[in-house]
Parts: structure tokens; C-alpha cells; sequence
């Protein structure tokens, strides 16, 4: 990543187009944008539920049947 020359103009990121925004108000917004656009924070991941409370582990389950069904019921 290069720095810009000292003597390029810069390019405004927002611009009011209308209206007179105070500078409180540009604050703002120009904080709201950084912040939509920043994406460094990860997204909350939904807890790891155990076996132990799982609804589906109170469903019986059907038992293998067959020549050497019962060897493989664990």
C-alpha cells in the first residue's frame, strides 16, 4: 500500500448533496458509515449445544434388524 503524494488532491469519500449538515451531524454519519463498512467484527456464533439436551436424542431410534443385527445395536 502506497501513500498518496502530498501534492495529490484528495477525493472526498462523502459528500453532502443537500441540505446544510452541521459538523455533529457529519460526525455521525461519517461514523455510521465507518462502522457499516469496517465488517472486522465476527458474527456471534449460536452455542454448541451437548447430547445431553438434545431433543432428537429422546426419539427412539429403530433397532438394527438381520443376521448379526444385535453385534451392531451400539
Amino acid at each position: 500500500m502506497s501513500a498518496a503524494a502530498p501534492d495529490a488532491p484528495v477525493r472526498p469519500v462523502l459528500r453532502v448533496v443537500r441540505g446544510d449538515a452541521s459538523p455533529e451531524e457529519l460526525a455521525a454519519l461519517t461514523a455510521v458509515v465507518v462502522a457499516a463498512s469496517s465488517g472486522g467484527a465476527e458474527p456471534a456464533r449460536p452455542p454448541v449445544r451437548g447430547r445431553w439436551n438434545d431433543p432428537a436424542a429422546l426419539i427412539r431410534r429403530a433397532w438394527p434388524h438381520g443376521e448379526g443385527g444385535w453385534r451392531s445395536a451400539r
